[in-house]
């Protein structure tokens, strides 16, 4: 009889040890990485816009040149002002603070800004005295910076998206008891100029969001196009946000066409009717983060591959656009992580990231030849100047001399 109760017990351990096993497991599997907003009033993100002395970079992004001066964002923080009259020795001269931006242009000394769902003009035409001299509230998509790595959702369960803007996250590990719904999304992708004929007009590299074309600014979010009447610099005006399609990344323009990067594909759009921007064509690619340049008929795209981007592989891809109703692809080349690129005369600049800056003849294009290759650097976008090459990388501003077609390294400036 002992020995039954004792068979009994051992049985009831095991099942009990099971049965905790199972709700343990069960447990871990409903226990998710949730990216908890931190917020502040929109009052105060709107009126925390300062002007500063030079500071460190934190996270170098986009890269912008206006007359004698350069201009690197400082990812979702603000905006660095770099003078490069003397390319071999670039001088820090202010900061602007701006929360939520990652993207300028330039016209005729007033700079364009994004900061989260607004837009903010300044005037620059003395940098030692820049003064804000605009604000359009709410003119982009409902801004939020992106989802922290890992998170598989944030939650936006308290958040009250008209009185409140996000400007960070905390991540917790939460143990999910009900089907997220609607107040539990996934964040939208953060604003991420293309040369322009006019000389009061900046440029930027092939990883901008922003681009001036006359009288016009054509700003592209995640998934739209706006546009904005800046005839009045100091006070410009919004015309209207259309719908374009999924993860639109970039924005080029040459002649009366806009080049739209997408993670699926490259749009044109006929910008005659400057007002409204109308579609032409797109052409489809595997998906991959892809920037877009244009020299004459032909168009060169960089597809990355990896982590968000898409499949594990990436390319560099050569398009012909002579016929604007029907892009060809041409040919295809591939690469390592491209980032942006650039195009200046007979040469494509290719910032492969870890893999460096790759300098092609493209004579022959769809023929591409290598002719240099600047390795042990990290590349992330460029902008082909008439004398000078600068390219941003690892918070890092190299600038290069291409005199002849003879590459030479100018100066490395640390933006920390």
């Amino acid at each position: 009889m002992r020995i039954f109760y004792s068979l009994i017990t051992v049985l009831l351990m095991a099942l009990m040890t099971l049965f905790t096993s199972c709700e343990k497991e069960e447990d871990a599997g409903n226990v998710e990485l949730v990216a908890v907003p931190v917020t502040i009033s929109v009052a105060d993100f709107r009126s925390s816009v300062y002007i500063q002395e030079p500071k460190e970079i934190e996270q170098a992004g986009k890269i912008y040149v206006y007359k004698n001066f350069v201009f690197i964002n400082d990812v979702n923080r603000g905006v660095h002002i770099i003078d490069n009259s003397n390319p071999e020795n670039p001088q820090k001269i202010k900061y602007l603070k701006i929360p939520q931006n990652t993207d300028v242009a330039i016209k005729g000394d007033m700079l364009f800004a994004n900061s989260g769902m607004d837009l903010v003009v300044f005037d620059i035409s003395d940098v030692n005295n820049i003064r804000q001299q605009e604000r359009l509230e709410d003119v982009f998509e409902n801004y939020q910076p992106s989802t922290p790595v890992g998170a598989a959702f944030v939650d936006t369960e308290n958040l009250d998206f008209q009185k409140e803007v996000i400007i960070g996250y905390v991540l917790e590990r939460r143990k999910i008891e009900m089907v997220r719904d609607d107040r539990m999304i996934m964040a939208a992708e953060s604003f991420n100029s293309s040369a322009s004929g006019d000389a009061s007009t900046g440029t930027g590299g092939s990883m901008a969001r922003f681009n001036i074309k006359d009288k016009f600014l054509y700003v592209v979010g995640n998934q739209s196009l706006s546009v904005f009447d800046i005839s009045s610099l100091s006070s410009p005006e919004y015309i209207s946000t259309d719908y374009i399609g999924w993860q639109i990344e970039t924005i080029f323009n040459q002649d009366d066409y806009l080049y739209l990067g997408s993670s699926a594909g490259m749009y044109i759009y006929s910008i005659e009717d400057p007002l409204t921007p109308a579609f032409v064509s797109r052409l489809q690619h595997v998906l991959g983060c892809d920037p877009v340049v244009v020299d004459g008929d032909m168009a060169y795209v960089t597809i990355r591959g990896g982590n968000e981007c898409g499949q594990s592989w990436s390319q560099l891809q050569v398009i012909d656009v002579a016929d604007k109703q029907n892009p060809e692809l041409l040919a295809t080349y591939e690469m390592d992580s491209p980032y942006g690129l650039g195009v200046k005369d007979d040469l494509l600049f290719v910032c492969d990231g870890d893999s460096g800056l790759k300098i092609y003849d493209k004579t022959q294009s769809p023929g591409l030849t290598l002719t240099d290759h600047f390795q042990d650097i990290n590349t992330y976008d460029v902008i082909p100047l008439e004398e000078v090459l600068l390219m941003v990388g690892d918070d890092i501003l190299h600038q290069y001399s291409y005199a002849d077609n003879n590459i030479r390294l100018l100066s490395s400036f640390s933006l920390e």
